[in-house]
């Protein structure tokens, strides 16, 4: 089975249909484990077929992250992050370099979650350790 194969296959079981940009997409999404902006996915993806516009990526994108595909990780005020591990994993956000890396050492809470609103249910919980260069 080629790497094209099970990644259609995992489109497929999400529940969404297949067209050769998504595929394009998620080839490179799913082909090793990675945290990309959507404008560096459109670069990466741009080089093999310019023709794929910005909204094409970024609406698979949504698609992607509505199905469970990936991760959304607001890393800053209007800087999202595609995760393509979706396990839970806390990040270690580089704010000097804009590098994002998983943190695979345990993270202690600083104390119990709070109390939900009546009528919610936890959906996750995001850990996001932001740091800087030192001089």
């Amino acid at each position: 089975m080629t790497l094209h194969h099970d990644i259609a296959r995992k489109l497929a079981d999400a529940g969404i249909p297949l067209t050769s940009q998504r595929l394009l997409i998620a080839c490179e999404l799913f082909a090793e484990h990675c945290h990309l902006s959507a404008d560096e996915l459109l670069l990466r993806v741009g080089s093999l077929t310019p023709d794929i516009s910005r909204a094409t990526v970024y609406n698979t994108l949504k698609l992607f992250s509505q199905k469970g595909l990936v991760q959304e990780l607001v890393v800053e005020n209007g800087k999202r992050v595609y995760d393509s591990n979706t396990a839970p994993h806390p990040h270690c956000y580089n704010a000097d370099t804009g590098e994002l890396t998983d943190v695979y050492q345990q993270l202690q809470l600083a104390g119990p979650l709070p109390e939900l609103p009546p009528g919610t249910a936890l959906e996750r919980v995001d850990i996001i350790v932001r740091v800087r260069n030192v001089a």
